[in-house]
């Protein structure tokens, strides 16, 4: 079976929230969460298919993008498993050598605005060095959204946070 399953699908298994401090990631291994025990939560994605993440202003106010993917997992569902996940519901995104960059989509504590936290790449059909990532190691809360910029093959992801030359 699936390791995390798409709202429709049975279900019996869910997930716990933790706080952990940066010190505690660091001294201790990450336990496997126990999917037949541990309730799934509900992760709220949006994707995009020209490979920028979404704009922060279009999560404010109560708002989110239109695009919404919601997918039932855990805390240490991988990136790679997230990214079949949504090849499954998106077939145009399972090409060869599509992009897909991950990033938390969070609120601020201290203003009403959404910050957003690149975490990591996966491409279709080839292994990477991020497939392995998972939520809680990037130390996705539960609340927090999933922006996915996917960028169809051939077409490089931009360059996004870094000075473009002149």
């Amino acid at each position: 079976s699936s390791a995390a399953s798409v709202p429709g699908r049975n279900w019996t298994k869910m997930a716990v929230e933790s706080r952990v401090t940066q010190e505690e990631i660091k001294k201790e291994p990450e336990k496997p969460v126990d999917r037949e025990k541990t309730c799934p939560l509900l992760l709220r994605v949006f994707t995009t298919n020209n490979g920028r993440h979404h704009r922060m202003d279009e999560f404010a106010r109560g708002n989110v993008p239109s695009s919404e993917l919601q997918i039932y997992t855990w805390m240490d569902a991988t990136l790679k498993e997230l990214t079949s996940l949504v090849k499954e519901v998106y077939p145009e995104a399972r090409k060869k050598g599509t992009h897909f960059g991950f990033a938390i989509v969070y609120p601020d504590p201290k203003r009403q605005i959404y910050r957003v936290k690149e975490i990591g790449n996966t491409v279709s059909g080839r292994k990477g060095a991020d497939d392995s990532m998972t939520l809680q190691s990037q130390r996705f809360q539960i609340g927090d959204y999933l922006d996915i910029a996917i960028t169809p093959p051939n077409r490089a992801p931009p360059l996004q946070g870094r000075m473009r030359p002149y």
